[in-house]
């Protein structure tokens, strides 16, 4: 299953287990952790916390959930950040890595975090990111389990600057309203067709020549399944790592496979050229089997086609910046 960011608050969460940026004394904080406990029932969560009686740095010790709708509560002191040179960043992955293992042990399928150390820890939220989504996505390789990173808003979330500056600028040089992009471009549009929404078509000016018409009618004979499957076969991937490097459900990926006429999602399709690290050629002739493909005329697209124009294909990488630019995310 496939790591997900949300805007949310952690403890209205429906999911197995939550996990609490706790003390080393596993008391009542401020916070994340003051929230917590005020959901799960003060008395009752200080009561089973004093039973543990405490936790390391970077390990992880497990609670019900009380009046949580969560089943557990998952409990990992992160490091107190001391200029990086005390292990923090060893420390954090730790917290991570060993509430995941946690989860896995009590045999959860679904998890959120919060940012862990990233309040009054002091933790830089960029570092704090990268490393969390490091530690999950390996995590997520090995393990089939749905993972939320809750975070409290775009502004609180660590995306690089210097990434997002370039991402704007992209958008900048390269975004069009949808009106020009439909009525300006002329000859320029060579697409016939873009779902947007689901299944729903746009037309295009008449002026697009017959022989791209025929060309994309040939296209959509393979089914998006069957393109999708060949591909797979020609990159020498497993259909595991495929699925994962897309950040999607094994039993969405079953779906597909079993099912040849199934149209996915746009976000879906992306999510596997992105895996399969499609040029962007590529990811259009993927996309156009589902009636879709890239365009001007939509935030998410530009944003998707700047990694691909990169080489950068890391989906989680990329989805930090979805995020952050207020886009659907991919695959999940």
């Amino acid at each position: 299953m496939p790591l997900e960011i949300v805007r949310q608050d952690l403890t209205v969460m429906k999911v197995d287990a939550i996990v609490n940026a706790a003390n080393t004394k596993l008391q009542m904080g401020g916070g994340v952790c003051g929230a917590i406990f005020q959901a799960a029932g003060v008395e009752e969560l200080t009561e089973a916390c004093g039973k543990i009686g405490g936790c390391a740095v970077g390990e992880a010790v497990i609670t019900d959930g009380f009046k949580l709708p969560s089943k557990y509560i998952i409990h990992t002191p992160g490091p107190i950040w001391k200029g990086g040179t005390q292990q923090e960043a060893n420390l954090l992955r730790n917290s991570y890595k060993h509430s995941l293992e946690l989860a896995h042990t009590y045999q959860c399928e679904s998890i959120a975090f919060p940012l862990i150390s990233t309040g009054i820890y002091g933790f830089p939220k960029e570092e704090a990111l990268q490393i969390a989504i490091s530690a999950i996505s390996t995590f997520l390789m090995q393990h089939e389990m749905h993972v939320y990173l809750v975070v409290f808003d775009q502004q609180t979330f660590g995306l690089s600057q210097k990434l997002f500056h370039s991402i704007q600028e992209y958008i900048d040089e390269h975004y069009v309203e949808e009106a020009s992009a439909l009525y300006g471009r002329g000859r320029e549009a060579r697409f016939v067709t873009e779902q947007l929404r689901e299944h729903e078509y746009v037309k295009k000016s008449e002026d697009i020549e017959e022989s791209s018409l025929m060309k994309l009618m040939d296209e959509l004979d393979e089914s998006f399944s069957a393109r999708l499957l060949r591909l797979i076969d020609e990159r020498e991937m497993s259909d595991v790592e495929a699925y994962k490097r897309a950040n999607i459900d094994r039993r969405l990926f079953s779906k597909i496979r079993k099912e040849e006429s199934y149209n996915p999602k746009k976000k879906t399709a992306i999510a596997f050229a992105i895996a399969l690290e499609l040029d962007e050629d590529e990811t259009n002739e993927l996309l156009s089997a589902a009636g879709y493909t890239l365009s001007h005329s939509s935030k998410f697209d530009v944003i998707v086609k700047f990694f691909i124009t990169q080489q950068k294909y890391d989906i989680h990488e990329i989805n930090e910046a979805l995020f952050r630019f207020d886009q659907p995310l991919l695959g999940a």
